[in-house]
């Protein structure tokens, strides 16, 4: 990021770019720009130098300053994670824990987040609220966020989307995949677009994080940094797996129909309801994911964690 003088106060600029879009990100505290700029250094982005294009989403950080005052008669809903959305159905303010987010529809769509206080460095409200300002502005361009995992499989060079909550097991699948030889595209969230007709996935995060026993914070790595493995920026989606933990020896995997698949999508991607100013072109794409990847509901076992097991069972179901 490039440190400069903004109203006599520090402040830190930098402009990437993500699937053709041009992103502008500005921290009026240089200490809260501390704990940004790595986050976006984790994530797929692409820094820009010289450009003398106008951006297409402009977000901004801000630290103990006072936030602006929700209007009283947008209307309003519970959101995920104990979150509280309000909306005139075009603009929102999103309260998460100490947090608000204010994004304004316009050229540039604008999105402003506010911190009551600083966070402390490796505090997951600060990735989760930052990573909510950017998906949000993306949606705006046909870029809609999705709760999973993605990894290819190799013989087919087809996507296979790994979806489900927090917790179920979605990165130590992807590890052993990827432990097999199958490239990834992340262990945590994706966005979809329509490309040419086509569900497109392409990855969100560079690292995997995977939980540890009786610890707290998780454990962070790229796989293509450690373990030597290919790292592929998009794929095309062919099956769909929502996931969820057994705690059986035994895994079982069972194909879902299209309206089961698009029902569990729908689940799985609150915002393409929530948002009501792109609704329509979200659950298009999830429609259109529905229709092109098969679907399949595994309830995880101890046997995905043998060697070679999880890539000859998803092999077989892949091409069933």
């Amino acid at each position: 990021m490039q440190v400069i003088q903004v109203f006599g106060r520090p402040a830190s600029q930098a402009l990437y770019s993500v699937a053709g879009r041009l992103l502008f990100i500005e921290s009026i505290d240089l200490e809260l720009r501390n704990l940004i700029e790595p986050l976006f250094a984790g994530w797929q982005l692409t820094s820009v130098f010289g450009t003398q294009r106008s951006p297409d989403v402009h977000i901004s950080f801000f630290c103990g300053a006072s936030p602006p005052e929700i209007p009283e008669q947008l209307n309003h809903f519970e959101v995920a994670d104990g979150g509280k959305c309000f909306t005139d159905g075009a603009d929102f303010y999103l309260l998460l824990g100490d947090s608000l987010v204010q994004l304004e529809n316009g050229s540039p769509v604008r999105v402003n987040v506010w911190f009551r206080s600083l966070p402390v460095s490796g505090d997951p409200l600060l990735g989760k609220v930052a990573s909510f300002a950017v998906c949000a502005g993306l949606r705006r361009f046909g870029l809609f966020d999705l709760h999973s995992a993605g990894v290819i499989e190799p013989q087919s060079e087809k996507g296979v989307l790994i979806v489900g909550p927090s917790g179920s097991g979605k990165s130590t699948l992807a590890l052993q995949l990827v432990t097999s030889g199958w490239p990834y595209l992340s262990d945590d969230e994706l966005l979809l677009s329509m490309v040419e007709g086509t569900v497109e996935a392409r990855g969100f995060r560079n690292f995997f994080a995977l939980s540890q026993e009786e610890k707290v914070f998780k454990q962070c790595f790229e796989p293509e940094a450690v373990m030597a493995a290919k790292r592929s920026d998009r794929a095309i989606p062919g099956s769909l797996l929502f996931i969820g933990l057994s705690g059986a020896q035994e895994s079982k995997l069972h194909k879902l129909t299209q309206a089961e698949t698009m029902m569990r999508l729908l689940r799985a991607c609150p915002w393409a309801t929530y948002d009501a100013s792109n609704a329509a072109a979200n659950l298009d794409v999830l429609s259109a994911l529905a229709r092109q990847a098969s679907g399949f509901s595994l309830s995880a076992g101890r046997d995905l964690l043998e060697p070679g097991y999880a890539a000859s069972l998803l092999r077989n179901a892949h091409n069933s």
